[in-house]
């Protein structure tokens, strides 16, 4: 094999586990420095129904290349030999993630390796907000003013290789500041980052972790409200450049025909919905605008503004692409790799494996009507008569329900005596707005009874990508001063009248205290569902709340800790006491949720889940908070309550 002194397929540097590494490489019988002019891409170029990303793979055969280029050692960078159907014993594999300090820390040369392979992808993490900071080393007054201007806003975070849209769970080290004397470090940031362009990045990445014991996390946008997406000493891997998206009029995968998307994992909502309105179809997505839909989206269940037509995200999966734990390359469906298809259809993200890409079902265009209104208490309107007209809402949720809208809505303290209620928007696919407003009749005329006066503004639109446009605002990100927590609320809730009454003063109780509520109208979908790991507490739901509470900018720690067990504890024990049984959207929910087994994933499907998660996973490289198999690890230095994520990751 003549290589002319450049490797190419297979190109890397000799090192091994000990971390004892080779700075050169031997090519044609002759030693020379390892650099990027001579050591290329470890990839290969793959045939197959594969997006562009994903063709280009590493392979068992680039790989066998090494040891007949002279270079031996090189395991951290090769596939596992195989993934054992049984958990390996827990005291045989080390007590803790590798973290920078250690012995075992890789050193600079072994990055430099990776950076190597993964043709200069490799990138040193710098927190968003260093600019601001002169201890970084990097201070820019523009660009740090910039950062300041926009940190609200979510395109910001997401051309960022670590920004994470919820600081308070990185631990909010190096915030954006105007004071350039302050102290930027990289708390719960990743230390590395592989911005992957293809499958053979992420499966370099996969290995190089697997090996040399490193914490391993993945990152799409950054809409991340439980710090999944980041971890520290983590290296991270980047999937926002996986942008392909397929279009296929006519795909066959068990009992369904019929037209389908295949969606790369850098896509975000709004992109697939483009690509779906040029094509003349609509899919089940997020209302998040920038929200990233073929990753966590999915992979959690998904919940959308199409769920009470179609379903959830994770309803419509046909099938995906995914690098397991093993380093290896894999197609999910319903015909091969059966459990892990199952488990990455609602079983929570970065988990199993980090998928490239999911092939959806794509549904005819459709005609869609949206409202949006608001009221506030007053002096001409009480606060008895706001909650009577709340009430009225959610008596009517089941008849909006069966009419396959979407109510997405919320309860806010506007003022130190107003409460706002606000429809953002009335989302009604399939309905004009004619029968929208025969829909809403009902309500508004129970609301002009109580005295309510508000404004409509509306709209009708002849497909969904429009429509969506429309009705939804950017959400604004980067929040540090509040909580969430939330829960699904059965039907049963609103046609039952013990039931319904103990639903309203649960929901009445957290806002009288201080604390804000968003809601949806919404439901899993009209079934038959799809057998798959779509938590059940969403086959029966009619509303999905979340709760919030608030504390002052700059407040302490200690104060922080304490307001976030008062949500868990207190305000949203009448909400599970109102719903036994049910659950909660584990995406979208408390990062301290009791009993998150059974919330999250309901009790039967996790323990088929933590099954897979053994089989496919063996030695945990995969680790997600409140994620499968979490609870067998726990964060170093953690504050009880704020389960921030700028510790050493260790074994329970």
């Amino acid at each position: 094999m003549q290589l002319n002194r450049r490797l190419l397929v297979g190109g890397l540097v000799a090192l091994c586990a000990s971390h004892v590494v080779a700075q050169t490489i031997v090519v044609d019988g002759e030693e020379i420095d390892a650099t990027a002019s001579n050591v290329d891409e470890a990839s290969e170029v793959i045939a197959g129904d594969f997006l562009p990303e994903e063709k280009i793979q590493l392979t068992s055969d680039v790989l066998a290349n090494l040891t007949d280029l002279e270079l031996s050692n090189v395991t951290v960078l090769y596939f596992s030999e195989g993934v054992s159907a049984r958990k390996r014993n827990t005291r045989t594999l080390a007590s803790c993630k590798t973290f920078p300090g250690d012995l075992l820390w890789p050193n600079q040369i072994i990055w430099q390796v990776l950076n190597l392979v993964t043709g200069g992808s490799l990138i040193k993490t710098v927190p968003i907000g260093a600019s601001c900071y002169d201890d970084f080393g990097n201070y820019n007054a523009a660009r740090c003013s910039y950062v300041i201007s926009q940190f609200t806003n979510s395109s910001l975070h997401i051309l960022d290789p670590t920004s994470s849209m919820s600081p308070l769970y990185e631990g909010m080290t190096c915030q954006p500041s105007e004071d350039p004397a302050g102290t930027c470090t990289l708390g719960g940031f990743p230390s590395y980052v592989v911005d992957a362009k293809n499958v053979a990045h992420i499966q370099l990445a996969v290995n190089f972790a697997r090996a040399l014991n490193l914490r391993l996390v993945i990152k799409n946008t950054g809409h991340d409200f439980n710090g999944r997406s980041v971890g520290a000493g983590a290296l991270s891997i980047w999937t926002h450049n996986f942008k392909s998206i397929n279009y296929y009029k006519t795909y066959t995968s068990g009992s369904y025909s019929g037209a389908a998307i295949k969606v790369g994992a850098g896509v975000i909502g709004q992109e697939v919905y483009e690509a779906a309105e040029k094509y003349g179809v609509t899919v089940v997505g997020g209302e998040g605008m920038s929200v990233g839909y073929a990753g966590g989206f999915l992979a959690g269940g998904g919940h959308s503004p199409m769920s009470p037509l179609y379903g959830l995200g994770a309803d419509q999966i046909l099938s995906l692409e995914v690098v397991t734990a093993d380093g290896r390359f894999l197609t999910a469906n319903s015909n091969q790799n059966t459990d892990l298809f199952w488990a990455l259809r609602g079983g929570g993200g970065s988990t199993y494996g980090v998928v490239t890409s999911y092939t959806v079902k794509a549904f005819p265009k459709i005609k869609t009507a949206v409202m949006t209104f608001n009221f506030s208490t007053s002096s001409t309107l009480s606060h008895e008569a706001f909650w009577l007209a709340v009430r009225a809402f959610f008596k009517l949720i089941p008849t909006f329900n069966a009419a396959g809208t979407y109510e997405y809505w919320n309860i806010w303290h506007t003022g130190t005596d107003t409460i706002t209620f606000s429809m953002v928007p009335w989302f009604a696919p399939g309905h004009t707005l004619a029968q929208l407003h025969t829909l809403a009749n009902p309500l508004f005329t129970a609301w002009t009874a109580l005295g309510i006066t508000f404004s409509v503004t509306e709209s009708e639109h002849a497909s969904y990508y429009p429509a969506w446009k429309a009705g939804f605002p950017r959400e604004l990100v980067g929040g540090t001063v509040s909580k969430t927590a939330g829960r699904l609320f059965p039907k049963a809730n609103f046609v039952d009248a013990a039931k319904f009454n103990a639903t309203f003063d649960a929901i009445k109780g957290l806002s009288d205290k201080g604390g804000q509520v968003i809601g949806f109208g919404i439901t899993g979908g009209p079934g038959p569902y799809p057998d798959n790991a779509v938590n059940p507490a969403w086959r029966d739901a009619a509303m999905f709340a979340i709760s919030v509470i608030n504390w002052d900018e700059g407040s302490s720690w200690d104060v922080i800790a304490q307001k976030s067990k008062l949500l868990t504890n207190d305000w949203m024990k009448p909400w599970r006491d109102a719903s036994p049984g049910s659950g909660t959207y584990a995406s979208e929910s408390d990062v301290t949720e009791p009993d998150f087994k059974q919330s999250f994933y309901g009790t039967a499907k996790y323990a088929r889940l933590l099954s897979i998660k053994n089989q496919v996973d063996p030695t945990d490289l995969f680790y997600a908070h409140k994620g499968v198999g979490s609870d067998e690890w726990y964060i170093t230095g953690q504050i009880d309550g704020v389960p921030t994520q700028n510790g050493r990751l260790c074994r329970v």
